[in-house]
């Protein structure tokens, strides 16, 4: 059971992987609880105003641009060289080639260059604490930040959450420009909101668009987390590679959400854009300036991925009902301690209503281990309410192992050892009848592929193989051979394993 049917890539300057994807929007000159085409080249036209006359009612950006702007920065990034591990298949015709960067001239195979990327943060202190995306810093050995007003400082990390893709640099100095922050839980549908970044190596520029949609889910987090967060604030405001960790205001110039990612074909903007909520930003950011880290809280629950067709939710015997249907309860949990049972339905949580795992996962993300939160629940058809007490920890699922092979669509059966010593193989765990499912949805893997690793721990039986998935999160590696030509090892990418709060 796949539930992402597009490919999830990175925006890596010029070059992008495939059609059809969602992506971060860092720029590159050289180059995601449990719920990864060359853009055509710019065409620059002069551009003539016309004054004309005011056919609706007249909305005004400039006010929030004038108030917001000077807290924007644009963060540009140095990443040393570094040795890669080249995956067989990944040739000059395969798409996903670009997700290591095209490399210089001069370099070896298997190395990466020095590379230097551009994006964009936002001032959040008076003293110098900046927000970004932790894609715009990650791997960075230099950072330098350059204000508004055309001013560079030097700029260090201070910490970083893959799992919500934030990160809090800072840049040494007072009284500097900061920006407030709104409440992203008062944003409605069809609320004008702008985007402020430095895209495309520009300088300051601002767009405007609607919320189309809130609380999505894209699956781009789970690249770089086991347990990735996402709850985006959807817009048509234009993003472009440059544009994330800047910032989206409301028109009072206060901060809504982090730009994080756009939705293209092309790796160029093409009509959405996706931010981080500003409730989360600022609950992470507050943590890592605070303890160095996101101080994470797990209800735990596992519950349905929003994008469930109905053949999957009959497959994995999801339940109709209003709420959020509680497909498994971890043992220990604090949902567990609450009364929480599988096949309840979560409807709210302190008193907000909650539809989708994304809007509960939200909430949830704004806490802290030991907040204390109220659940309204139904079960067997009745109302109740329970008191529960976070936790750092999400528990452990019985169920979890089954459910990821499941998902995975095939059967498996472990490599007979005659087999295995005529492959020259200590073992493994052989791939058969394919059908719908997470490798037919992600990979181009065939019957008769022989798994010998999950990331990096060997498997040998199908037990070993599904404690290695379920250890494994939301992603994982898999490595193996094929009988026909066993000295050629390949890999392939599974993402969207499990879903769990």
């Amino acid at each position: 059971m796949n539930l992402r049917q597009s490919i999830i890539t990175l925006a890596l300057g010029g070059a992008t992987l495939a059609a059809g994807a969602i992506g971060y929007v860092r720029y590159s000159q050289i180059n995601q609880e449990r719920s990864t085409s060359q853009p055509d080249k710019s065409i620059f036209h002069n551009a003539k105003y016309v004054e004309t006359p005011s056919t609706g009612p007249e909305v005004d950006f400039e006010k929030a641009a004038a108030k917001a702007s000077p807290a924007v920065v644009h963060i540009r990034t140095v990443m040393k060289g570094r040795q890669v591990s080249e995956i067989p298949g990944f040739g000059d015709d395969n798409p996903f080639k670009d997700f290591f960067g095209p490399f210089e001239n001069k370099s070896r195979p298997g190395v990466v260059p020095k590379q230097r990327g551009s994006g964009s943060g936002v001032i959040i202190s008076g003293d110098g604490y900046i927000v970004t995306n932790n894609h715009v810093v990650d791997d960075a050995t230099e950072l330098t930040v350059t204000l508004n007003d055309k001013t560079d400082y030097k700029a260090k990390v201070i910490g970083t959450d893959a799992s919500s893709d934030l990160a809090v640099i800072k840049i040494e100095g007072k009284n500097f420009p900061f920006i407030t922050f709104a409440n992203s839980d008062n944003l409605h549908l069809g609320q004008w909101v702008m985007a402020i970044g430095y895209p495309l190596n520009l300088g300051t520029t601002v767009t405007s668009g609607i919320v189309s949609a809130k609380s999505r889910s894209i699956g781009i987090n789970s690249r770089n987390s086991n347990s990735p967060i996402e709850s985006f604030i959807q817009t048509d405001a234009a993003v472009n590679p440059g544009n994330s960790g800047g910032a989206l205001v409301n028109l009072e110039g206060d901060l809504v959400g982090i730009n994080s990612a756009i939705a293209s074909p092309t790796g160029s903007y093409a009509g959405y854009s996706y931010a981080i909520p500003s409730n989360l930003v600022q609950k992470v950011t507050g943590d890592i300036i605070k303890y160095g880290s996101n101080k994470r809280a797990y209800l735990g629950v596992m519950y349905p991925n929003d994008q469930l067709d109905e053949e999957a939710r009959q497959k994995n015997n999801v339940k109709e009902g209003d709420g959020v249907y509680v497909m498994d309860v971890a043992k220990g949990s604090a949902a567990e301690e609450a009364g929480i049972r599988k096949g309840d339905f979560i409807t709210k949580i302190n008193g907000t209503t909650v539809n989708t795992g994304t809007e509960m996962l939200e909430k949830i993300s704004a806490l802290r281990p030991g907040d204390k939160i109220n659940i309204t629940y139904v079960h067997d058809g009745s109302e109740k309410s329970a008191n529960a007490v976070l936790k750092g920890t999400t528990g452990s699922y019985a169920s979890v192992k089954e459910q990821v092979i499941e998902q995975l669509g095939a059967s498996f059966e472990a490599l007979d050892p005659k087999d295995a010593s005529a492959m020259h193989l200590q073992g493994g765990v052989m791939v058969k009848n394919i059908g719908q499912g997470i490798i037919a949805d992600q990979t181009k893997m065939r019957e008769g592929f022989v798994i010998t690793k999950v990331n990096d721990t060997k498997v040998s039986s199908v037990d070993e193989l599904k404690d290695a998935l379920r250890q494994a999160g939301n992603s994982a590696i898999i490595t193996g051979v094929y009988p026909q030509n066993p000295s050629q090892t390949y890999q392939y990418a599974l993402n969207d394993l499990s879903g769990a709060e």
